[in-house]
């Protein structure tokens, strides 16, 4: 929850509203560049000890066994957005072509990865030259403000991004006492300083602000919810200490394989080899110096010239009480993250299907529900879509509608035509089973039924022409004279 220092109130100017979201959003940089870091990898080692590290030099600073890239991927990889259907379950088609106009069938997967590794990104709605204009945008770009008391009903959002001298900001408040729904446009410098009506790209002829028709934020939140209560939390919370702790042991290993992973052998009672050095103009011993020990090593020799001199050796290290420890670490991420074993330890051997639905049921079932969460949010977005298009209809409509989802569960082409077929056997309608095919969307459905249609006209009208041909005839000339002669 925001302090007393940042909270908004309705008669604040807009300035003062800007400055006090944008405090907001840079106390969540931190955390945002610490869960963006751990999904890229880049973590130092943090449960090294100081000697350690002086030792190794830095050596392990770019090395990370990434855990924290996997679990948010494999979970991203199950929600994959079909359609949107209205309150009466059918697809609705405008939607669809402005989901696909804004190219937000691809974009929408990056921001709910975004929201899956840093606990929210946000998807903005506004009317460009006439239509309806999808973006999404990262969480440290944007931020939304709720009407105290509530935990759904935005008050005001803020946009804030950046050319590199001039950092530009875009506030939206909702319609209240206080006055009408607006987007006020400012800037200010990019070393700080007071924010002000945006002049940078704007053209003379065109307002700083502008009045939104539709009355609400058009900014939405897109929110990893984990509690009833509290901010949005990151998918990779959980995994960072244990992922600490495997890169560290890693390290550990690497070093102890550098210097024990090889017997070490040792020479007893015997003193440090020698040679003498020698004047090269009379010939005569002048001193002695060390035999550097690595020629040894490379020339695989080593003369013991002295009484009782021996070789001892040193065992190797064994380096498996690292991969054991490393190996339950890796475990306990893929029961605390409800990741599928296969994906962390990449044991996959002769499982029975049976057994590998049972293996990713937890990953299934943690899927249907962010499909849960996430679908509330991106439907808002298509219901504000709908109103900045000027169709209120369709927006309330969408608004009791539901988003569909790819299947979580990963089946074969065989598990589903026969699931199809039981579900045919019961009177389920073609439509209906089509929609439940992975990655088929309305406008294929459309197609096929148009194809199924046309092809039952065209087996009715044959149908037809077929019993024609077994009818009574028509009287041909003369039959009456055929009649008379019978008679």
């Amino acid at each position: 929850m925001p302090d007393g220092s940042t909270q908004l109130a309705d008669d604040d100017r807009p300035e003062v509203m800007i400055r006090k979201l944008r405090a907001r959003l840079s106390r969540r940089e931190e955390k945002v560049k610490e869960w963006n870091d751990l999904y890229e990898g880049e973590r130092p080692l943090k449960y090294a000890s100081p000697e350690f590290a002086e030792q190794t030099g830095g050596l392990f600073e770019d090395f990370s066994d990434n855990w924290c890239k996997t679990v948010p991927d494999t979970l991203r990889e199950r929600l994959s957005v079909v359609a949107f259907h209205g309150e009466d379950g059918t697809p609705d088609k405008e939607a669809g072509r402005a989901w696909r106009r804004n190219g937000a069938d691809v974009e929408v997967g990056l921001a709910i990865l975004d929201a899956l590794v840093v606990a929210r990104s946000h998807g903005l709605v506004w009317n460009t030259r006439g239509e309806s204009d999808i973006t999404f945008i990262p969480a440290g770009q944007a931020i939304v403000d709720y009407v105290p008391g509530t935990r759904g009903v935005r008050r005001a959002g803020l946009r804030v991004w950046s050319d590199g001298s001039h950092e530009f900001a875009t506030l939206f408040v909702r319609a209240s006492a206080a006055g009408r729904a607006m987007a006020y446009r400012r800037q200010r410098a990019l070393n700080g300083g007071e924010w002000v009506a945006r002049t940078v790209g704007v053209p003379t002829s065109e307002p700083t602000d502008l009045i939104n028709p539709t009355g609400l934020v058009p900014l939405v939140e897109i929110a990893n919810r984990a509690r009833l209560h509290g901010s949005p939390q990151s998918e990779i919370a959980a995994v960072a200490p244990l992922q600490d702790a495997v890169n560290t042991l890693w390290a550990h290993l690497f070093t102890a394989a550098d210097f024990a992973a090889l017997p070490q052998r040792v020479v007893l009672g015997m003193d440090k080899p020698t040679k003498d050095l020698v004047d090269p103009e009379t010939g005569d011993i002048i001193g002695e110096e060390d035999v550097p020990l690595g020629q040894y090593s490379r020339d695989r020799l080593l003369w013991l010239s002295k009484a009782g001199a021996a070789i001892g050796q040193f065992a190797a290290a064994d380096l498996d009480a690292y991969l054991k420890v490393i190996s339950q670490a890796v475990r306990h991420i893929a029961a605390q993250t409800r990741t599928p074993p296969q994906y962390l330890l990449g044991e996959m051997a002769n499982i029975a299907a049976d057994a590998l639905e049972a293996a990713e049921s937890g990953l299934v079932a943690k899927a249907k529900d962010r499909q849960l969460h996430f679908g509330a949010d991106l439907r808002e977005i298509m219901r504000l879509e709908a109103l900045v298009s000027g169709d209120p209809a369709r927006a309330q409509s969408l608004a009791m509608g539901r988003t569909v989802w790819r299947d979580a569960q990963f089946r074969s082409e065989a598990q589903y035509a026969d699931v199809l077929t039981k579900y045919k056997a019961i009177g389920v309608p073609d439509e209906a089973l089509w929609r439940m095919i992975p990655d088929v969307d309305p406008e294929q459905i459309d197609e096929w039924v148009r194809l199924r249609d046309t092809q039952a006209q065209a087996a009715a009208q044959a149908a037809a022409q077929a019993f024609s041909s077994f009818g009574p005839k028509d009287a041909e000339d003369g039959g009456e004279e055929d009649e008379a002669e019978a008679a």
